[in-house]
Formats: structure tokens, C-alpha cells, sequence
């Protein structure tokens, strides 16, 4: 380590075995984070199967904190381990890829890496994304059948459209559909799935059992052909509401 003075490596060392101790510390005071105790022991209960999964919602929640924590703590103290090695056989302070020096302004940041910033682990984020992914994709998986031509029946994601127009916690600014001004609109390519009629203009017109008096209704999808077809003038001369002719 010709680049650190014996000073500065001294302080170094300092920092990496207080930051040791502080670590161990912090799980055996806190029982590594309630890890020790079941869940039973947490809730008071002698036994969970009678209860129901939402009641275990917040003790799950703070079992998964939890396991984050300590996994933190562990990777913590493995790279405060492998620096206080590599000090020990005078590899400290030089990068374990390109093998130049580490400044020491890094190594007073952050003493426990092993690494320059170039070659720093940590700045690379991970491309890999779950294995669920390729079995999912497409969108809901194997239930999607809109990309067979020969497929026309009820599939997933029409089932998905049916829950969702019950409601869900998305507004009509987060909707897929650009023309979208309408919580009753908000299902996925409901602008372009007709449900309960074949051309658009049949949802908001309609007659009488003798095929006179034409209703007009203002329904979204009037809405959105109107503004598509016509001007303004056009639109106020039709007025609001429903209209008998």
C-alpha cells in the first residue's frame, strides 16, 4: 500500500473494526431483529391456523424487514471481514480488478471496499429480472389467447377486464387508452372491445318499438366520437343529457 501513509491506514482499520463491532453489536442486543422469536411468540397466540392470512398481514410485513435487515448486516460485515484480511496480508487499498491504487478520499467513505469506483460492484445494476417473467409473458401467460387467430374464446385477460370494472385503485390519468375521461372506461382496450353492441354509435342511439323517436344518449363513447367528428358548434347545438327526435 504505497499510496496510504501508516496513518492513514491506522484510521482506516479503526473505522472497519468500529463499524464491526457497532454490527454485532446491534443483532445481539435486538436478538437479530426478533429473528430468534416465532411468530407465535409475536402475536400471543398459541396457534395461527384458525386465523385468518390478512391477520398475520403486518407480523409477515415486519418478518420480511426483518430478513432484510440481517442480510444487510451480514453483507456488511463480510466486506468489513475481507478488508481487515486483505490488511492483514497488505493487498488493502489496491482494486482486486484492475489492481490500481484506491484513492484514499474513496477508502474514507467507505473503508470496507475492495474495489475503485470504475470497478465498484455496487454501480451496476442487475439486468436479470425474475424466472415468473418467461413463464408469464405475454401478460397474464398462458391465459391470453389475443395473440392466436384461431383462439376467440373467454380467456384471462378478459377475466381480468370483468374484476376490473368493478373498480380498481388507478384513475383515468393512469389508463392505457389516451382518450380516457371516465372511471367507467378504465378497462384495459375498452375504447376498442365493444360489449353489448357491434358499431360504436349503437351504444347511445336509440328508438322505440316502432322504430320512431330517436333517442341520443351521452355516454362516453358518444363523447369521444364527437369530439372526433365534430366542432364545437356541432356539439352545443346538440345540447347535454338525452334527447327524443
Amino acid at each position: 500500500m504505497p499510496h496510504l501513509t501508516n496513518e492513514q491506514r491506522a484510521e482506516l482499520k479503526a473505522k472497519l473494526e468500529a463499524a464491526r463491532k457497532d454490527l454485532n453489536s446491534r443483532l445481539s442486543q435486538n436478538d437479530h431483529y426478533g429473528m430468534e422469536e416465532s411468530l407465535r411468540d409475536n402475536t400471543g397466540e398459541l396457534s395461527n391456523i384458525d386465523n385468518h392470512p390478512a391477520d398475520l398481514g403486518s407480523e409477515m410485513y415486519e418478518r420480511g424487514k426483518d430478513i432484510a435487515l440481517i442480510e444487510q448486516n451480514e453483507l456488511m460485515l463480510t466486506r468489513i471481514e475481507g478488508a481487515l484480511q486483505a490488511m492483514e496480508d497488505g493487498s488493502y487499498g489496491v482494486c482486486l480488478t484492475c489492481g490500481k491504487p484506491i484513492s484514499y478520499e474513496r477508502l474514507s467513505v467507505i473503508p470496507e471496499t475492495l474495489y475503485c469506483k470504475d470497478h465498484s460492484p455496487q454501480s451496476f445494476v442487475s439486468a436479470a429480472r425474475p424466472v415468473e417473467e418467461q413463464f408469464l409473458a405475454p401478460p397474464f401467460g398462458r391465459t391470453s389467447l389475443d395473440e392466436h387467430d384461431d383462439e376467440t374464446e373467454f380467456d384471462g385477460e378478459d377475466s381480468w377486464q370483468i374484476v376490473e370494472s368493478y373498480g380498481t385503485s388507478n384513475s383515468p390519468a393512469f389508463a392505457e387508452e389516451s382518450e380516457v375521461d371516465d372511471y367507467n372506461d378504465m378497462e384495459i382496450e375498452a375504447s376498442s372491445e365493444l360489449d353489448g353492441f357491434v358499431e360504436p354509435f349503437e351504444s347511445f342511439i336509440a328508438t322505440d318499438i316502432y322504430g320512431e323517436k330517436v333517442f341520443f344518449y351521452r355516454n362516453g363513447v358518444y363523447r369521444k366520437m364527437m369530439s372526433a367528428t365534430e366542432d364545437l358548434d356541432s356539439e352545443d347545438s346538440l345540447g347535454t343529457g338525452s334527447n327524443t327526435y
